[in-house]
């Protein structure tokens, strides 16, 4: 079982050590490109900081204040995240624009071009590894992470591709010019994360597919279930929350009744994990001509 806690860490290692090398090449050589990176870096560790405390948090079982558990500290870190990518943008598109005024030129470029091949590298392992514990713990969090790390695969291609046009063509205004088209895909990304983490803070309902999972494993109980309505989801970070009605023949004992409940929510559980179900049991109208569910109540009706 891959752990969110030990992702974070690795994940926080990594970040750390890309930013002082990306520093220390951009102030070596001057390149903005590079510098723009090594401010996204930065932004990545603050990041990789807040989803570190995050997931510590948001694995907090439930308590007396928080009776629905701390999972929504996964969503608001995620949104934190995107205002760091968002800022991150800004910053570099108007340190692009002050370079293209300026027209400073580069020096050694070759060490940026080490630099930012290193950082391709192992961004890319590190954000696969990253959205693999996402997926496996279902962390929002941890997601965002990888997303944001991604950024800098497709932005750390693109400054080592300008990177190496200015070694061989002496263009300098290349870099600063990349450098805005990095901060372009930087906003988009930022956008994307924001939009999909700030769902759980207003209890949007779970995907179509979720709740058809559900509407399917009720089903599933159509012999001893007559029907169910007013179905409620919502997520809080990991954490899916379902409540719903349930329609049982109106002679079945409370225990009876009680025991299929027991089976349907074990059966949402193992359907969609990280599951808290509440059920409430209502009795049938008695129409049994309307009924396809061939109970007791129903053979008397028909006798």
């Amino acid at each position: 079982m891959l752990s969110a806690k030990k992702a974070a860490r690795i994940s926080l290692t990594v970040v750390v050590g890309l930013m002082v090398l990306k520093i220390a090449v951009g102030i070596i050589t001057g390149s903005i490109s590079v510098l723009a990176q090594a401010a996204d870096s930065l932004l990545d560790l603050f990041a990789v900081i807040i989803t570190f405390f995050s997931v510590i948090i948001a694995a907090r079982p439930a308590d007396k204040e928080h009776p629905f558990g701390h999972g929504k500290v996964e969503n608001i870190a995620a949104v934190i995240q995107a205002l760091l990518i968002l800022t991150a943008g800004v910053t570099i598109i108007y340190s692009s624009v002050q370079r293209i005024i300026t027209r400073e030129p580069l020096e050694m470029t070759y060490l940026g071009i080490a630099v930012m091949a290193v950082s391709v590298v192992a961004s890319i392992f590190l954000s696969r590894y990253l959205r693999s514990v996402a997926r496996q713990t279902d962390s929002i969090s941890l997601e965002a992470n990888s997303r944001n790390i991604a950024t800098d695969v497709y932005s750390a291609v693109a400054v080592l591709a300008g990177l190496t046009v200015v070694q061989y063509t002496g263009i300098y205004l290349i870099d600063p010019i990349i450098a805005i088209g990095v901060a372009l895909f930087i906003l988009k990304v930022g956008v994307d994360v924001a939009r999909r983490s700030s769902t759980a803070l207003i209890d949007v309902k779970l995907p179509e597919d979720e709740e058809q999972a559900i509407a399917s494993t009720i089903m599933n109980h159509c012999t001893q279930v007559v029907s169910f309505h007013d179905l409620r989801t919502r997520k809080s970070g990991h954490q899916r929350y379902i409540d719903l009605h349930m329609v049982v023949p109106k002679d079945l004992s409370v225990a009876e009744a009680h025991d299929i409940t027991d089976h349907l929510e074990d059966d949402i559980r193992r359907a969609l994990p990280h599951t808290s179900v509440v059920i409430h049991i209502e009795p049938c109208d008695g129409n049994c001509e309307e009924c396809s569910l061939n109970c007791d109540l129903k053979k008397k009706s028909e006798s």
